[in-house]
């Protein structure tokens, strides 16, 4: 009978954990082609109608700490390629194993931020913004909301809005929309938002103007 060498018998044993960590991880999409272009589709329809709440369009997995359609958009969005900052230690296992996605050490190195809901995040400065030679090199927020409804008025107003429109978003932290004025002046450089809630998502582009809301503007 042949005997294993002490450093096969360690190997073997690292296999098997590694095998049983991974087996622990939350499932990707039930049909990665089909739902991953469905929300991508859906991430696009916010980003060019901005302020108007969009379904993500697929039954996610379940993946905890995180809303239904911030799984789906990291899903759909993320590789090898695309560095994710995360507000708070999140399942980054989760998401390397199923995209490839690294984690981004800095929030300047991030192509995608992922901020839960309730979590303290940098001020959209600390984000990349990109250039004016190459704006597509800018963060993308991933902003986890408590309801559509309840914060204080804003109107937003840009391309892709046939008229302005009013958000009252519930859970953003204090001084965001002076950021966004800020960020908005720096166009085309900027980072862009997409707000999530439940499985719903809404855009913010750098393009979308936002000041305090006037009554009559819905």
């Amino acid at each position: 009978m042949e005997l294993l060498k002490p450093q096969a018998l360690t190997a073997t044993a690292l296999d098997r954990s590694l095998y049983r960590s991974l087996s622990q991880l939350p499932p990707g999409f039930a049909d990665t082609a089909a739902d991953a272009q469905t929300s991508f589709r859906a991430a696009l329809q916010a980003l060019s109608m901005p302020g108007l709440p969009v379904p993500c369009g697929v039954a996610a997995p379940a993946v905890p700490g995180l809303m239904p359609a911030t799984v789906a958009l990291l899903l759909a969005l993320t590789d090898h390629e695309t560095p994710v900052w995360w507000a708070a230690p999140g399942p980054v296992h989760w998401l390397q194993f199923h995209t490839g996605a690294p984690r981004a050490a800095a929030t300047a190195q991030a192509h995608f931020a992922v901020c839960p809901q309730g979590l303290a995040w940098p001020a959209l400065n600390a984000f990349c913004p990109g250039t004016d030679a190459a704006p597509e090199r800018s963060t993308t927020l991933l902003v986890e909301l408590a309801s559509w409804h309840g914060g204080t008025s804003q109107r937003c107003q840009g391309p892709g809005l046939r008229e302005p429109r009013t958000l009252q978003l519930d859970g953003l932290p204090p001084g965001f929309w002076a950021q966004w004025q800020d960020n908005h002046s720096r166009f085309p450089s900027g980072v862009d938002v997409i707000f999530i809630c439940g499985s719903q998502l809404m855009g913010l582009p750098r393009t979308t103007a936002v000041s305090g809301a006037a009554q009559g503007v819905s």
